[in-house]
Formats: C-alpha cells, sequence, structure tokens
C-alpha cells in the first residue's frame, strides 16, 4: 500500500475536477451555436433545403432524414434537396421554393458538392452566407447542418463554423462527420443508409428542441 499524501493532493484533484467540469459546461453551451428559436405554432411547415444528403440519396424516400424527422416531431417538413447540386445553384433555386412552400423553418445542408468540385472555397462561404440572408428575408428561421472536407479524419469543414459565428446560425456539426466515418451507417463514400438517416433525424430534432423550436 503506498500512503495517501493527504490534503494536498486532495485539493489539487479537486480543482482538477472543477476544471473539467466548466470545460464540459462551456462545450455544452456553445454546441449548436447560434441563438434560440422561435417556437414552432401547429401547422407550421419546416424545409428541408439541401443536396443528395437531403433529398436521402442510399435509402427510400420514405427513410430519408425529412421524411423520418416530420413522424417523429408532428410537423410537416417539405424534402427540398437535389441530388448534385452545389451551393451556387441552391441559391438560384431557392427563393422560388421558399415562395411555394412560405416555411417557418429551413434546415440547410448544401456546400458538400462545391467541396468534392473543388470549388473556390470563399465563393462557397459567401454562397451560404446569401442563403442564410435570403431565408431570413422572407421571415423562416434557419439551422444549418455541416458537412466534412474530403479526406480519411472526418470533421465538419471550418466553413460552417465560421458562416453560424458570424449570422448567429444554430448549427449541428458533429452528426454528418460521425455517420460517414462508420460503415454501418453508410449506404456508399459519401451517402448515408437508411439507419443513419435516421440518426442525422435524431439530431436535427435534437437541435431544434435544444434551440426550443419543439
Amino acid at each position: 500500500m503506498f500512503p495517501y499524501p493527504g490534503n494536498r493532493i486532495g485539493k489539487k484533484a479537486r480543482r482538477l475536477r472543477l476544471a473539467a467540469v466548466l470545460v464540459v459546461l462551456t462545450a455544452a453551451a456553445c454546441s449548436g451555436g447560434g441563438v434560440d428559436l422561435p417556437r414552432l405554432a401547429p401547422g407550421d411547415v419546416i424545409l428541408a433545403f439541401g443536396d443528395s444528403l437531403t433529398f436521402g440519396t442510399g435509402a427510400r424516400p420514405e427513410e430519408s432524414y425529412p421524411a423520418v424527422l416530420s413522424k417523429r416531431i408532428g410537423f410537416q417538413v417539405v424534402n427540398a434537396g437535389v441530388p448534385g447540386e452545389v451551393s451556387a445553384k441552391g441559391l438560384e433555386r431557392l427563393p422560388k421554393v421558399l415562395d411555394r412552400i412560405r416555411p417557418k423553418l429551413v434546415i440547410l445542408c448544401l456546400g458538400g458538392n462545391d467541396m468534392l468540385r473543388r470549388q473556390d472555397p470563399t465563393q462557397t462561404e459567401e454562397n451560404l452566407k446569401q442563403l442564410v440572408r435570403v431565408i431570413r428575408a422572407q421571415g423562416a428561421e434557419v439551422v444549418m447542418l455541416g458537412v466534412p472536407e474530403p479526406g480519411l479524419f472526418l470533421s465538419t469543414a471550418d466553413v460552417y463554423e465560421r458562416v453560424a459565428s458570424e449570422l448567429d446560425v444554430p448549427l449541428e456539426d458533429d452528426i454528418i462527420p460521425d455517420l460517414l466515418g462508420d460503415n454501418q451507417y453508410k449506404s456508399d463514400h459519401i451517402h448515408p443508409n437508411a439507419a443513419g438517416y435516421f440518426r442525422l433525424a435524431e439530431a436535427v430534432e435534437t437541435l431544434l428542441r435544444d434551440k426550443g423550436a419543439l
């Protein structure tokens, strides 16, 4: 048996534990980013706007994340995903979709194809900002889903954090990299399968609840 060194080590350990707790609490407070959202009212419509990750490539239509999310939360979630779309094309398409759907909330997931096609990251960032501004100009709230850059170690591209921070947009930046880094949730190297889309829907629901929309 080694002798217990007494209160000196005990106090140090307590300080370390307290510091660890503060780090965890700070990280939790920062997760999601952005300001709180207004609570959705009965009959409000959510628009899921994006590319193949929104469309649900790799699964059946009823297994896409917007379809699963709609069933989970009891709100209509319109799937406006277009496979292969880059942010510039999404920016062109968005106003007509907003005019037609009149959503109260938009879940924005674009930029992945920009990175796959090695488009100018500065322009992608500006397009994402403009997408957010157009959505808000129509009177809707917006949240974003972060997409990873192609590579061995997957993490959400920095552009999403910058846009979310500058424009106060709630951001889910963990789930898509997690799914694409785990073969059990993938239909191919860039798309989830049905189980992956289910987890994506769960993560979006959690974000909306944490931010007060639900």
